[in-house]
């Protein structure tokens, strides 16, 4: 089968079930819910209107991480990948497929996230947003677009390495929510070059680590590939 049929068929599971087109709309939901309280919240001297406006990332990114993680780890669940792999023989055609069907529609919802996120924390934050320029403004949303899908990437690659979203949740949840600060707090720059935390420079109006913002998602983005390599050497090396 050739990879645009591939595609299609990948593309049509996302769309029929409930749940993944659910998690999308939660990375919508979730990021600019957040985004409006922490706009809520700004002040102080450290205050960065930027990352204010674009707080519910932190939120949005985990809806993100289960929409990576459920559409590869559905195809491991009662014989589903058997059928796969005798529908398209060539297993690294059907990964590649799944992991553009992934892609495409979190950079979609995450532009839109993005552009919603910017629109109503500008309105909660009023007259303390004009220390963030326009060019910071469409940063973010083009920031958030990208780092949302590299995340929904990276959690594809390692659910499609473990066989399973509970092992992958169970493994990344407690490293965003935990892992990453603890190291971030103790490590000094080199929690920079954490998956989570290298992207989330973008997010930032100005920072003193060593990665500026488009650097720091390239770096997000080599773990995101990283994670889609070893995921297709487990899924062409590994029986089903």
């Amino acid at each position: 089968m050739a990879f645009v049929p591939v595609l299609h068929s990948e593309w049509i599971k996302i769309r029929t079930l409930r749940s993944l087109v659910a998690t999308l709309c939660a990375v919508l939901l979730a990021t600019t819910s957040f985004s409006a309280l922490g706009a809520l919240d700004a002040g102080g001297e450290d205050f960065d209107p930027m990352f204010s406006t674009f707080f519910g990332f932190n939120f949005g990114q985990m809806a993100a991480i289960a929409f990576g993680t459920t559409v590869v780890s559905s195809d491991f669940q009662g014989g589903a990948l058997r059928a796969a792999f005798t529908a398209v023989p060539r297993r690294g055609r059907w990964f590649a497929a799944k992991a553009v069907a992934i892609a495409v529609p979190s950079l979609a919802v995450g532009l839109l996230t993005g552009a919603a996120s910017l629109a109503v924390g500008k309105a909660v934050l009023g007259a303390d947003a004009r220390g963030m320029s326009w060019g910071d403004g469409m940063r973010g949303v083009v920031g958030c677009g990208v780092y949302l899908t590299l995340m929904a990437l990276f959690a594809a690659g390692l659910t499609a390495v473990t066989r399973s979203g509970v092992a992958t949740l169970s493994i990344l949840l407690p490293f965003l929510l935990i892992v990453s600060f603890v190291v971030g707090d103790m490590s000094g720059n080199v929690a920079d070059y954490l998956p989570d935390r290298a992207g989330q420079v973008v997010f930032h109006q100005t920072w003193d680590g060593s990665l500026g913002p488009w650097t720091g998602l390239a770096v997000t983005a080599l773990w995101a590939a990283a994670a889609l390599l070893a995921g297709a050497w487990s899924v062409l090396r590994r029986d089903t």
